[in-house]
C-alpha cells in the first residue's frame, strides 16, 4: 500500500492542475470548423479497424438486426419492414436526426426509445431491455443506413427547452471531482488523460463497439461511465436528462457525418 501512495497523489495533482487550468482558461464552444470526430484522435489500427467492414466488430451486430428487422414478433404478427419496407431507403437519414420531439410523450426521444415505442404499440410486443443484444442489433442496423448522412436534429419551439437542458447538464459541474463534461471535452480535448487522448466528444458513431467492452454499447451507456469516472451518480437508462444530454451532444455535432457503427479505443 505505501508504494501506491505517489502514483495516486500524482494522478490527483493532474486531476487538480487541470481543473484549475478549465477554470481560468475557459474556451465555450468549439468553433463549427474546429469540431473533431473521435476517429481523428484514434490510432491507425483502429481507424483501419472501423474502416474495413470485414473487420469492424459492430458490423456483426448490424447484420443481426437486419435479421431482427425483418422478423415478424409480438400479437400483432407484424415485422419492421412490414411497415418500413426496405431499410436502406426508408431509414436513410433517419438516426441523424434523432433524439426527436414525441407528440405523445411532449418531449423528444431517442433511437432506441423509437424502436421501443414500435415494438408495443404496432407491433404488440414487449419492450427489449436497454443494453441488450436486440435492442443494440436493431438500433445500429437502423442507424447504419444513414453512414455518411449529416446530423441533423430538429431544434424548434417544442425542442428548444430539451436543448437547453441538455447544455445545462453539459456545463455543470458533478460528481466527487466537481468536473463538467465541458471542462474536459470542451476545454482539454486533444490532451491526455490515463495515457488517452480526451475526444471532443461528438455521438457520429453509436452505437459503437469499444475495444475496452469488447462489445457493441449505447451513447446512454457512454454518458454514464463518464458520469461514475467523475464520481458522480450516473442518471438511469432512457432518464430525461440523458436524452436531453443526447440531444444537445447531436445538436453540438450538427452537419458531422454518421459513422455508425464506429470502433473505438
Amino acid at each position: 500500500m505505501p508504494a501506491a501512495r505517489p502514483r495516486r497523489l500524482g494522478l490527483v495533482g493532474a486531476v487538480l492542475a487541470a481543473i484549475a487550468w478549465a477554470t481560468t482558461t475557459w474556451a465555450g464552444d468549439i468553433p463549427l470548423a474546429e469540431r473533431r470526430s473521435s476517429y481523428d484522435f484514434m490510432s491507425r489500427e483502429t481507424r483501419a479497424m472501423q474502416d474495413d467492414d470485414t473487420a469492424n466488430p459492430g458490423l456483426l451486430w448490424v447484420l443481426e438486426g437486419e435479421g431482427l428487422w425483418k422478423r415478424a414478433l409480438g400479437d400483432a404478427g407484424r415485422a419492421c419492414s412490414d411497415c418500413h419496407g426496405d431499410a436502406r431507403a426508408s431509414m436513410r437519414g433517419v438516426a441523424a436526426r434523432y433524439p426527436a420531439f414525441d407528440p405523445a410523450e411532449g418531449r423528444p426521444i431517442d433511437l432506441e426509445q423509437r424502436i421501443n415505442r414500435c415494438r408495443t404499440d404496432r407491433q404488440r410486443a414487449t419492450p427489449l431491455p436497454w443494453e441488450s443484444r436486440e435492442l443494440l442489433a436493431l438500433t445500429a442496423y437502423v442507424a447504419h443506413q444513414s453512414r455518411g448522412a449529416p446530423i441533423a436534429v430538429s431544434i424548434d419551439p417544442r425542442t428548444q427547452p430539451f436543448l437547453d437542458a441538455g447544455r445545462a447538464i453539459w456545463d455543470r459541474r458533478q460528481g466527487q471531482l466537481n468536473l463538467s463534461c465541458s471542462q474536459c471535452h470542451d476545454d482539454l480535448y486533444g490532451r491526455k488523460l490515463a495515457g488517452n487522448v480526451i475526444p471532443q466528444a461528438h455521438p457520429t458513431g453509436y452505437p459503437i463497439y469499444r475495444l475496452e467492452w469488447q462489445t457493441l454499447g449505447s451513447l446512454e451507456r457512454r454518458l454514464r461511465n463518464c458520469l461514475t469516472g467523475i464520481r458522480a451518480e450516473p442518471y438511469p437508462y432512457g432518464s430525461p436528462e440523458l436524452v436531453d444530454l443526447e440531444l444537445y451532444l447531436m445538436w453540438r455535432a450538427r452537419g458531422m457525418p454518421i459513422e455508425t457503427p464506429a470502433v473505438r479505443p
